[in-house]
């Protein structure tokens, strides 16, 4: 095996798992293809339907049929949610934990009397009769206000007066004694504490943070990284294959939240920049394991826009044309999602759906994959290929 390379269509689900109505009611009526073929009919991607789509969807649509040489499967989730950066960690091969939900005020005292002990200076804040902290004159610990609420915590600091090194020790003591899905650590250059003060938000009378928009840390200098409930990098594909001497590139979305220690991390947004990216670190790789996110997809979503998610499709669509002619018979293309965004369900979250697995090598036609339990079997899969030791979670999908 030579190059073994994975697109991410971020948000790109083919129809709610069995489980969503339980675990995310109203997400048993999602299903983010079906929505964008529903108001664009006239949909064609071609790469995509070569490569089995419409197999792993399950029907045909007017101009998309099904592929009778394509290997392809779908995967449930088995992260709890639908979440991208617990998807992306379960896709790396880590065995999903399951957090809990806090509004920040029931862990206040504890991360504080944690802070002090290890030597930094802490004050609590109270608004409104809410609480948080200021860690070492410039680091705030609080609610994440964007995503589900409970489900994260910020840590957010003004970077020209404490390095995101200093920022980063402090979010991983945070992280050392919480247990919601993710701690994020983030913050720009430019801005003041000022900035921060202006920033502060509270929502339902339970949860209190700093905005992270008009916080102004997105304006110059961001840095940011999210550390995970239960993540473990040294049990991920990026870390088993780098400490195997094998080459790991990460472009877009996945560059920001996966652990990438000893490759190449390709921080991106535009859609045609990310596959331009791809081809070009795929042309330059001699063997070794690519994984790209397409971030824009998911963005349509969020946006409940069916046109914008169709014009992200056709890009994306058409940057898989063009690498699908550069594999030799060593190479391996795996095209997935990581969770779903039904851009009609009635809300702008994700959604709680199974995914594509699309696979093309030459020479391999006809597999049919299932329905995999885990997104970490595609790790496990990219890990056997390349002869590298297994991750945590995940089954291989194939003999090398």
């Amino acid at each position: 095996m030579r190059r073994f390379v994975v697109i991410v269509l971020d948000g790109f689900g083919i129809g709610a798992m069995d489980d969503a109505k339980k675990e995310r009611p109203g997400d048993e009526k999602a299903n983010t293809l079906r929505s964008i073929l529903n108001d664009e009919p006239d949909l064609k991607l071609p790469n995509l339907e070569y490569m089995g789509l419409m197999n792993a969807y399950g029907e045909e649509s007017a101009f998309m049929k099904f592929s009778p040489d394509a290997n392809y499967g779908k995967s449930e989730l088995m992260h709890f949610g639908a979440d991208t950066f617990m998807g992306h960690q379960e896709i790396m091969g880590t065995l999903p934990k399951k957090p809990e939900a806090h509004p920040f005020q029931e862990k206040v005292d504890e991360v504080a009397k944690h802070l002090r002990e290890t030597g930094h200076k802490v004050q609590t804040l109270e608004r409104e009769g809410l609480r948080y902290i200021l860690c070492d004159d410039y680091v705030t610990v609080a609610d994440n206000l964007e995503a589900d609420l409970g489900m994260c915590y910020n840590v957010t600091a003004p970077l020209d007066y404490i390095s995101f090194e200093k920022e980063h020790e402090i979010a991983s003591l945070v992280r050392e004694v919480v247990t919601v899905g993710r701690v994020i650590v983030f913050g720009g250059t430019g801005n003041t504490m000022d900035d921060l003060w202006n920033a502060e938000e509270t929502k339902n009378g339970k949860y209190i943070g700093i905005g992270s928009a008009k916080s102004k840390s997105y304006i110059q200098g961001y840095q940011c990284l999210h550390l995970g409930y239960g993540v473990d990098k040294y049990v991920q594909a990026p870390t088993i294959l780098s400490k195997s001497g094998i080459p790991v590139t990460l472009i877009g979305k996945v560059a920001d939240i996966v652990a990438n220690d000893w490759g190449t991390s390709i921080s991106c947004v535009p859609t045609k920049e990310c596959m331009d990216d791809t081809i070009a670190e795929f042309r330059k790789m001699e063997t070794g394991f690519i994984c790209t996110n397409i971030q824009e997809t998911d963005l349509a979503g969020h946006s409940q826009l069916t046109r914008n998610y169709r014009e992200i499709l056709e890009i994306a669509d058409e940057g898989i044309g063009r690498l699908l002619p550069l594999l030799t018979e060593e190479d391996v293309l795996l095209v997935m999602a990581d969770h779903g965004n039904d851009p009609n369900i009635g809300h702008s979250k994700h959604t709680r759906e199974c995914v594509p697995i699309l696979i093309y090598q030459k020479g391999m036609h006809g597999v049919k994959l299932g329905k995999r339990k885990t997104l970490s079997d595609v790790g496990a899969t990219v890990c056997h290929c390349l002869g590298a030791p297994a991750p945590q979670n995940g089954t291989p999908m194939w003999e090398a």
